[in-house]
């Protein structure tokens, strides 16, 4: 039932695209907490008290393993938005968003906890998305799982969307080194670079909607 349901979802190109801005999206939301532990900040401010913030702080106060951890979340941002190894990033997403999920839960920030089981189910999602790929890793020794690569071949230009995705990345990465740390926008400032470029990479989206919805077009 289920396969038979995700078999004609990814025959529709509104849920290729949707998919596809998902990925980006998923990954995207690693990449302010994945690049402040990778440089070494804390992750909240030190008089904050509180289980949340004390566990938080002890997390900061284990350095390799707090940058180890920012890398990962990196790594998954580069991968989900690259598209072509969305697969890979959505199961090394999974224990991340799972970990972080019922950690918000345990200490009673409820708004962050939504925010974190939101993201779980969109990861759970992706790899709904892509069972065909990683259902073999439950079969038996004695069952064929070779993966039917027609039965997955996409409606979009997933090519397009790579840019699209890694586009975002690199704009936030750059935006970051012109303001000397990890840039939040934190309303009206004409001063700040990401004033302009965060607008610019909600826009990319569309655009590559517009180009890709063309060439399908032209193909049709």
């Amino acid at each position: 039932m289920i396969a038979n349901l995700i078999k004609a979802a990814r025959a529709k190109r509104w849920t290729n695209v949707f998919i596809a801005n998902l990925r980006i999206f998923v990954g995207f939301a690693f990449v302010p907490a994945g690049l402040k532990k990778v440089i070494y900040q804390p992750f909240t401010d030190p008089q904050n008290t509180g289980l949340f913030h004390e566990f938080l702080h002890a997390f900061y106060a284990t350095g390799p393993f707090y940058q180890f951890v920012g890398i990962m979340q990196l790594t998954v941002a580069v991968l989900l938005c690259s598209q072509r190894f969305a697969t890979l990033g959505a199961m090394l997403a999974l224990p991340l968003h799972t970990a972080i999920m019922v950690f918000c839960w345990s200490t009673a920030v409820y708004p962050t906890a939504v925010v974190a089981t939101l993201l779980f189910c969109a990861t759970v999602l992706l790899l709904l998305w892509d069972y065909q790929k990683w259902l073999a890793v439950f079969a038996r020794d004695d069952q064929d799982t070779q993966v039917d690569v027609a039965k997955l071949a996409p409606v979009i230009d997933l090519a397009l969307w790579r840019v699209c995705g890694l586009g975002i990345l690199g704009m936030y990465f750059a935006v970051c080194a012109a303001a000397g740390g990890i840039y939040r926008p934190r309303g009206m400032e004409p001063s700040q670079p990401g004033f302009y470029v965060f607008p610019a990479m909600m826009l990319l989206p569309i655009v590559t909607f517009i180009i890709d919805q063309r060439r399908y077009k032209a193909r049709q």
